[in-house]
């Protein structure tokens, strides 16, 4: 399900919108802050009912990068690109890669300010796609050279993200007997899942496609409708599908004692930061807990490390998670403006150096 929100405020360094010459489709590449270096951000091929939900989709996306790069010491910009489909719509081969096509040709005109890699709906083929029309491009296919497919790494980050959020809420860094919903089996939300089952999580899982129940059962977790996860108890709750399902109703209903997950923009609206502490749920911010995937492609891309040095980096999320929980508590602000607070630090520094990497 899609959720409509409105425009966010504007505050994007460059926006192209197109309608692709081939395919006919609604693309929208938002490059929001080149301050740290090129930007880097996924291209989404989703459904949306109008272009502007589609539009808005990439503004709020694009930020969120900027925050994600920042905090994760990368130097790299936020951007984001999205392919919005009409409801109902199917892509034919031809018509897929003639959308991915298109798409090239949009993250050329940025001149190498942005570069795309995959995203959901979108995979590493695509990417070689887009690849024939633009260099800036990274996350090809392994079997031609590339990174790949960075699940994975982002699976990775999760995994040591949701140990400190049990620390810090629970008291214990084990994850048996724990119990813990994932809302969204995609590629991160389906691999996080077969890693807590496999060491003990009481799971329970669920997903927009009623086929993930084949998931469920083969990882003995429990399956509930997806507009009944957040009633389940849980010590915590997993947004790993699409933005936007932590509205004002839902962290009211919320039964857990916080909330770690993949999810890109997860809060309907920012002040649900607000709303869930006041209710004594912890939260993690996405954009630090999801990063594992975009500092593997950036740091393999600049062959900055071997593959092994890359996922400890990865790994490391879960510090520096702790130190935004620590500096939320010294200073009585919630885990979301820390997280914001040392983003918005590495900006200053970024712009007042002049550095672009």
């Amino acid at each position: 399900m899609t959720h409509a929100l409105p425009l966010p405020d504007f505050a994007h360094e460059r926006v192209e919108v197109v309608t692709g010459s081939r395919s006919g489709l609604f693309i929208a590449v938002a490059l929001h802050s080149s301050v740290l270096g090129s930007a880097l951000g996924g291209a989404r091929l989703w459904t949306y009912p109008t272009w502007s939900d589609a539009l808005g989709d990439a503004l709020r996306l694009s930020a969120a990068m900027t925050l994600k790069n920042a905090s994760a010491g990368l130097d790299a910009g936020g951007g984001k690109s999205v392919i919005g489909l009409p409801p109902g719509t199917v892509l034919d081969p031809d018509r897929r890669r003639a959308a991915f096509l298109d798409l090239g040709d949009a993250v050329e005109s940025l001149g190498g300010l942005y570069r795309t890699a995959e995203d959901v709906g979108s995979t590493t083929d695509d990417m070689l796609v887009v690849s024939e029309r633009t260099s800036h491009v990274v996350g090809l296919p392994e079997a031609g050279g590339g990174s790949g497919e960075p699940a994975g790494p982002t699976s990775l980050g999760v995994y040591a993200s949701l140990i400190a959020t049990l620390e810090r809420s629970v008291g214990v860094r084990d994850v048996a007997e724990r119990r813990i919903t994932v809302a969204g089996l995609g590629q991160v939300g389906s691999r996080l899942a077969a890693r807590l089952a496999s060491e003990g999580a009481v799971l329970t899982v669920t997903d927009v496609n009623p086929a993930k129940r084949a998931l469920a059962a083969e990882l003995g977790a429990a399956w509930v409708e997806p507009h009944e996860a957040h009633l389940v108890a849980a010590d915590v709750f997993v947004p790993a599908g699409i933005g936007g399902v932590l509205t004002d109703e839902v962290i009211d209903e919320l039964d857990a004692r916080a909330v770690c997950g993949p999810a890109n923009n997860p809060l309907a609206d920012r002040s649900g930061a607000d709303r869930l502490a006041q209710r004594g749920i912890l939260y993690a911010p996405d954009f630090v807990v999801n990063a594992g995937g975009v500092i593997y492609l950036d740091l393999e891309a600049k062959q900055r490390g071997t593959r092994d040095e890359i996922m400890t980096r990865v790994a490391g999320i879960g510090d520096t998670l702790r130190r935004i929980f620590d500096e939320a508590e010294s200073r009585g602000v919630t885990p979301l403006a820390a997280a914001e607070g040392v983003a918005a630090e590495r900006l200053r520094e970024g712009a007042s150096s002049g550095a672009l990497v």
